[in-house]
């Protein structure tokens, strides 16, 4: 810390005599960054702020003509451009200090210290400049055992929490982790970002890795300094370090939180390494349950991640032709967050995810806050996979088509078989079937797929669909053995029969209806 004016009173070899203000007053507190001396009239354009300025009055007349408006203004200029104090010397120029100069720096609040004919100046700057090496000799002594204290903890085997602990430690503030998905990771030994700012500090994370860029900001929040470093690879961000503090960081200090960032960056890179092994590993052990190797994927996933998800299991599939940033990540987090609960592997550009009913509304928010499509599965055994495997994807092409963000196969297995047969786009069969009977009644002004409609509607009674029609029920017959013939079907029989009522059924286009003759 810099030496303050009331260091300077307090020295006995300097014998420094307090004129304005009174003693106590906070403005004697302040830290004087240097000394300077000059007589000039205007000595601002070669000072900086914080520094005391000392002159032996040689700018003022030592007659007693100077009036009280020169005074004023020339202390003006120096409490404008921030100068700590004045120190004036007597028994040079002046016998005495001028009592215009006195009373222009109690007016204006500058210290005001008489300097006696025994005190050189250089004396005043040489105490100033030990003070000041002393205190950067002792920061950089401190910046080197902090960078030792962070290095011994980087060796530690739970490696990034001991860092962010001992940063903690050293710049007594609070230092928060969040992932890639902007979460927060709450660390065993870490303070809790602070509960009045903790919302606005997640959103301007949140906002930092949605940029996808490397970014350092330093921002005010709630009257906190606070810096927020993102961390990681442009495009491939691991997350953010947030740093809280009551004043802003000096250049020692900065240099600790930067070789800490540097730190946790090469952590979390290494973390990733292991990360793709892992899921090129996933994928394996859902290959082998696939394959109904049971035993073995339960085994290896043991080794790793712990108990696969229990049964019964709900089957979740979504496409990563253009995957999200930052889902993979959330899913990882999410099966560490609830090991034995959940588990997720990549098929090629399908993303699967296997959990329990209790964990399936975690993984459905996570998948729609990254903004995943994706189709769920009907309850199954490990022994089902493949079949639940197929009910997600069928599910998952329906949500693609009506826009939705997920689609249950439930929804699809509700209307029955024809249903799951529309999903296969049976409409272009269905129309090329039924092409020669549209063609006929195009051609011969006839209704003959109007009428095997309402026979169908009708479930093929005779009576009931004439009487609709309006016609006889022989001329219904004629009808009908006509529809069988254009088309080549035996519509006695049951299997023409229903393979005519599927193409009635899931025809995309159908004739508007005309009035019955």
């Amino acid at each position: 810390m810099p030496p303050t004016l009331n260091v300077l009173l307090r020295s006995r070899t300097l014998k420094l005599r307090l004129v304005a203000p009174e003693a106590g007053s906070p403005a004697l507190d302040r830290p004087v960054s240097w000394v300077h001396s000059s007589d000039l009239a205007d000595p601002t354009p070669f000072l900086d702020a914080g520094q005391l300025l000392l002159t032996d009055g040689t700018q003022f007349p030592v007659d007693t003509t100077e009036g009280p408006a020169g005074y004023d203004a020339y202390v003006r200029r120096l409490v404008g451009h921030g100068i700590a104090g004045l120190g004036f010397a007597t028994q040079v120029i002046h016998g005495t200090l001028p009592p215009g100069l006195e009373e222009a720096c109690r007016q204006h609040g500058l210290p005001l210290l008489e300097v006696p004919d025994r005190t050189p100046f250089i004396a005043i700057i040489r105490m100033v400049a030990d003070y000041l090496a002393k205190e950067e000799h002792a920061r950089s002594e401190w910046s080197l055992q902090a960078q030792r204290a962070i290095s011994r903890a980087a060796l530690r085997p739970d490696g990034l929490t001991s860092i962010l602990g001992e940063l903690e430690r050293q710049l007594h503030s609070w230092v928060a982790l969040y992932d890639a998905a902007g979460n927060y990771v709450r660390m065993p030994r870490n303070r809790p970002v602070p509960s009045d700012i903790s919302g606005e500090v997640a959103a301007k994370v949140r906002n930092a890795l949605d940029l996808g860029t490397r970014s350092a900001s330093y921002l005010d929040i709630g009257g906190q300094s606070v810096t927020l470093q993102t961390l990681g690879r442009k495009g491939s961000l691991r997350g953010a370090l947030v740093l809280g503090a009551i004043e802003p960081l000096d250049p020692a200090r900065t240099d600790i939180v930067n070789s800490v960032i540097g730190l946790a960056s090469l952590a979390l890179e290494q973390a990733r390494t292991l990360d793709t092994a892992r899921r090129h590993l996933r994928a394996g052990v859902f290959e082998q349950l696939l394959a109904g190797s049971t035993d073995v994927a339960v085994k290896t996933a043991r080794q790793v991640w712990g108990q696969l998800p229990r049964e019964p299991l709900l089957v979740t599939a979504s496409r990563q032709e253009n995957p999200a940033p930052n889902l993979l990540e959330a899913l990882e987090l999410l099966a560490d967050d609830y090991r034995g609960g959940v588990f997720y592997a990549l098929r090629g550009e399908l993303l699967v995810v296997l959990a329990g009913r209790p964990h399936q509304d975690k993984v459905m928010e996570v998948l729609q806050r990254h903004g995943a499509a994706c189709g769920v599965s009907s309850e199954t055994a490990m022994e089902g996979l493949p079949g639940a495997l197929e009910e997600a994807s069928r599910a998952l092409r329906r949500a693609a088509e009506l826009g939705r963000p997920v689609v249950g196969f439930s929804e699809l297995s509700e209307s029955g078989m024809l249903g799951l047969l529309r999903e296969e786009k049976a409409g272009p069969v269905a129309r090329g079937l039924l092409q020669p009977l549209i063609a006929h009644d195009e051609t011969e002004q006839t209704e003959l797929l109007l009428t095997v409609r309402e026979w169908f509607a009708n479930n093929c009674v005779w009576d009931k669909t004439a009487r609709r029609l309006g016609v006889h029920r022989h001329t219904l017959r004629n009808r009908i053995d006509a529809a069988g013939r254009i088309l080549g079907l035996n519509l006695d029989g049951m299997r023409d029969r229903l393979e005519l009522f599927a193409a009635v059924q899931f025809l995309e286009e159908r004739k508007p209806e005309t009035s019955h003759k």
